[in-house]
């Protein structure tokens, strides 16, 4: 089968639907279909005999980020040349709007992906009153598609409540040979400025308004009252890193990690702190998870999927008690050490292989329902 995956971000861009996008490409030719990835040139890169790459525009107040811009002429054009059997569309910016529009009028199937809820960015940037505008538009879009891939069940409850006509589960997987215990670094760890019983709070993911970063420092201070020895460890960038550092001259910043050395500075943490409440789904949880680290977490998006509060983390349901728990945790090692472990263990049966298997049926299935309306309308 051919399939044709549009995307506006992908790497080297490190962003958890660049990371999700580019696995279930590489899953889908390794069963063996031709998979075509339509997306935005990223500097003056040359393009791969299996991609489109369109012009794209710098994303305002996000450096190293673009969106596509809307190419309908050459879009038809490639599609016609080498017609996919389905599209999968996973950002719903001017390239995904375009892709949709010229799908549709070729008469191909199209599914698209339901990565981020934009309507839950807007009250960190002070227009909280354009949420249901954003809403609107979301429904819109994916309305067109003929299945819309959402990671979490209660999203897709969400979205059966809310006007989306087609929502389907496809889950998020974790490698877990990759993001393990045993990736753990004691010379890393010293690098922080920690000895072997010190406490390394970890903090991964964009550094950005819409994570509720405020929370995760006042959590922090708070143990660091009772936890001298501890460490905030910050991995990854973005905008609000330059103010976050200057005001906090102890945190440690290292920047954006890939592949292995992200494995490992996962691993080398003591306590995942993630305070963010507008994820869709939030990759890096399950990433900590499978990395054996205890992590604390509000009750929605992969926590409400995949952590069993008080057996492998804990998750929570307001500020105080985010603060409560990421303190009760970092002073009790004992209570730290068998979440951090059950976690992993949870961890190994989302294996990859079996996310692009689910994904490749749902493409081959809307395949298929297209084919047989246009052999019952011949």
């Amino acid at each position: 089968m051919r399939y044709a995956i549009v995307t506006e971000t992908y790497p080297p861009e490190v962003n958890g639907v660049a990371l999700t996008v580019q696995g279930l490409e590489r899953g889908l030719r390794a069963r063996g279909n031709e998979v075509d990835v339509v997306r935005p040139r990223q500097r003056q890169e040359a393009a791969q005999p299996h991609e489109l790459l369109v012009r794209g525009v710098a994303l305002p107040r996000y450096p190293g980020l673009r969106f596509g811009l809307p190419a309908p002429c050459r879009l038809a054009r490639h599609w016609r040349r080498q017609r996919p059997d389905a599209v999968y569309i996973a950002t719903e910016g001017p390239l995904g709007w375009s892709a949709l529009r010229t799908a549709r009028r070729l008469g191909i199937p199209v599914a698209t992906g339901l990565h981020t809820r934009f309507d839950t960015y807007l009250p960190d940037y002070g227009a909280a009153w354009l949420q249901p505008v954003a809403l609107a538009w979301m429904r819109r879009f994916h309305n067109r598609g003929d299945a819309t891939l959402v990671p979490t069940r209660e999203l897709q409850g969400f979205l059966d409540g809310n006007g989306f006509h087609h929502p389907r589960l496809l889950a998020r997987a974790v490698d877990a040979s990759q993001f393990s215990p045993r990736q753990r670094d004691a010379e890393l760890r010293r690098a922080w400025g920690l000895d072997p019983r010190g406490l390394a709070v970890i903090h991964v993911g964009r550094i950005a308004a819409e994570k509720n970063l405020d929370l995760a420092i006042r959590a922090f201070r708070r143990i660091q009252r009772q936890r001298p020895d501890a460490r905030f460890v910050w991995v990854g960038d973005g905008p609000l890193r330059e103010r976050i550092a200057r005001e906090n001259p102890g945190f440690i910043f290292c920047g954006i990690q890939r592949g292995q050395e992200l494995a490992r500075h996962f691993a080398s943490g003591d306590l995942f702190l993630f305070p963010s409440r507008s994820e869709t789904f939030g990759n890096v949880t399950l990433e900590a998870m499978a990395s054996g680290v205890a992590t604390v977490a509000f009750d929605y998006g992969a926590a409400r999927e995949h952590l069993q509060s008080g057996y492998s983390g804990v998750a929570v349901d307001n500020d105080e008690n985010f603060i409560n728990a990421a303190l009760r945790l970092a002073e009790d090692d004992a209570l730290r050490a068998p979440l951090g472990a059950n976690a992993s263990r949870a961890m190994q049966r989302l294996h990859p292989d079996h996310v692009v298997a689910e994904f490749e049926a749902l493409l081959h299935e809307l395949s298929q329902r297209r084919r047989a309306h246009a052999l019952a309308a011949a």
